[in-house]
């Protein structure tokens, strides 16, 4: 058994985003923490946050999944831009324990130039000057496509940044099927293999969450264009077999699909139908 939601918007709140992810048949969802392409967070309200969780609580959620703005370049080679992106990761955190024991995704960045072995050490140490002892969130570094000069496009850099992030049992990995598929993985005939190698590399006990998309990409593409359930290169065939896959289930699984509410309501009935 897998939970299943989509990405919503927070601005109405954290309660409104409960009842939406209810409303389109959801038991999980993600939203991202402030404006995607950067900003100050709106002003936290506690009691908001409590009766999210206390709604979770009663209609068995799963853990949600909060998603850093786009514009958060840890490993930029500017140096105004690695602060800002720093004092973004270091707010996030705080806030976070307002729904203790959730997830943090983030994109590990772009080293613009400077290539991974100079971006992943920046990504590291801002990672260890934001994450505090005690913290309940568990941050997680999501797979990326490769487009461009983004880091985290195989599942080596991805572990890489893991091995230097000092609050071991606080990191791990978000999975994006379109991205791992537009990056050379081969989800739809190859799956077993793709996790043996994860598993290998990383761990599967790092990998928290799924980004669940179809790609309107051939396998290897490094474009990272999302398409709708099905309607894509991966398809239904592959998509399902994710699902499904017993090293995956317990976990959140997120659409990311180019939709409507109303769509995202028929893509949840869809993969609630395909559960073994």
């Amino acid at each position: 058994m897998i939970y299943i939601g989509a990405h919503l918007s927070a601005s109405r709140g954290f309660l409104s985003m409960g009842k939406q992810a209810l409303e389109i048949g959801a038991d999980t969802f993600a939203f991202f923490t402030r404006n995607p392409r950067g900003g100050k967070a709106r002003k936290l309200d506690r009691s908001d946050a409590d009766a999210l969780m206390e709604l979770m609580e009663e209609h068995h959620f799963g853990k949600i999944v909060a998603h850093a703005p786009y514009t958060m370049n840890l490993c930029s080679d500017k140096p105004d831009i690695r602060k800002f992106a720093g004092d973004v990761l270091t707010e996030d955190m705080e806030r976070m324990e307002a729904t203790p024991g959730q997830y943090y995704n983030f994109h590990p960045g772009s080293h613009v130039g400077q290539g991974a072995d100079e971006a992943i050490p920046m990504i590291a140490e801002a990672l260890n000057t934001a994450m505090f002892e005690d913290m309940t969130t568990t941050v997680l570094l999501e797979t990326m496509a490769g487009k461009g000069t983004e880091v985290g496009r195989n599942f080596e850099e991805i572990q890489r940044i893991i091995e230097s992030v000092k609050l071991q049992d606080r990191i791990g990995v978000c999975l994006d099927t379109c991205h791992v598929w537009d990056g050379g993985y081969d989800i739809l005939d190859g799956l077993d293999e793709v996790l043996k190698e994860f598993d290998r590399i990383i761990g599967v006990d790092r990998l928290k969450a799924v980004h669940i998309n179809d790609s309107k990409n051939d396998i290897g593409a490094r474009k990272d264009r999302h398409e709708c359930i099905g309607l894509g290169q991966i398809g239904i065939d592959g998509l399902q077999a994710v699902v499904n896959h017993p090293l995956l289930q317990g976990r959140p699984f997120i659409l990311e699909t180019p939709n409507t509410m109303e769509g995202y309501a028929k893509e949840i009935a869809l993969i609630r139908r395909w559960m073994i």
